[in-house]
């Protein structure tokens, strides 16, 4: 995270004096990823991982996580607005004043301090509390499994991985010798098998029950949506 100074003598970062100074007892909320410059002026775009737009519009303090050290840095964000259409935020932090500085922060993830939370409307919630939520069917009150995550799609959509996992097939191992190019060979590499999940709409219908206070939600799933994966592997 490097940037030349005017005189081109020497690189430094434009946040280097502010990295010792974050408190690394904060809990952090991660609110988007920056995907690439936008303009010539340092500005950045940014994926939002968060439905309120003051993330990314309201001026303030903020944090930078390095995508492959996962060190954070405090930045300042100066402005930012929606870009109609794309799902993406456009945001000028301080420091960063040309494009060539900017290419330096792809995939970093735009963080905020989790406790500053905005007050949320009744059956709203924080995508970090839902996540880790124990699953059960209303009518039998069985744990069908955990949240894992929440995706917007139109509506919002709660990914769910079963506790109850299909039974999978042992894969026969592949006679390599059998691979006629050698650089195949070297690239071939088993595909673990991945766990279930099932995708719940998010709407009181479904879902009637979130309480946090004690890690569940019920749902009242329709007919076929928990077992879909008995139709899918016969």
């Amino acid at each position: 995270m490097t940037e030349k100074s005017d005189a081109g003598m020497k690189d430094e970062s434009p946040f280097e004096d502010k990295q010792s100074t974050i408190n690394q007892q904060l809990e952090w909320l991660e609110v988007g990823t920056i995907t690439s410059p936008q303009g010539l002026k340092g500005e950045l775009r940014v994926y939002p991982d968060s439905d309120f737009p003051e993330r990314f519009t309201q001026a303030g303090k903020r944090w930078l996580k390095h995508p492959d050290t996962h060190a954070v840095t405090e930045v300042q964000l100066k402005n930012g607005r929606y870009l109609a259409g794309k799902n993406l935020y456009v945001i000028k932090l301080e420091g960063i004043e040309d494009r060539s500085q900017a290419e330096k922060f792809r995939n970093y993830k735009l963080l905020v301090n989790k406790s500053d939370r905005p007050k949320l409307s009744k059956d709203e919630y924080h995508v970090a509390d839902l996540v880790g939520l124990e699953v059960y069917h209303q009518e039998t009150g069985e744990n069908l499994g955990v949240v894992v995550d929440l995706y917007s799609a139109g509506n919002d959509l709660l990914e769910i991985k079963l506790h109850k996992q299909p039974e999978t097939k042992t894969q026969p191992e592949r006679d390599l010798s059998q691979v006629s190019r050698r650089s195949k060979r070297k690239k071939y590499k088993p595909k673990p098998n991945k766990p279930l999940t099932i995708f719940v709409p998010f709407v009181k219908e479904i879902v009637p029950v979130v309480d946090i206070t004690n890690q569940r939600l019920e749902i009242s799933p329709p007919d076929g949506l928990i077992n879909i994966h008995e139709h899918e592997t016969e």
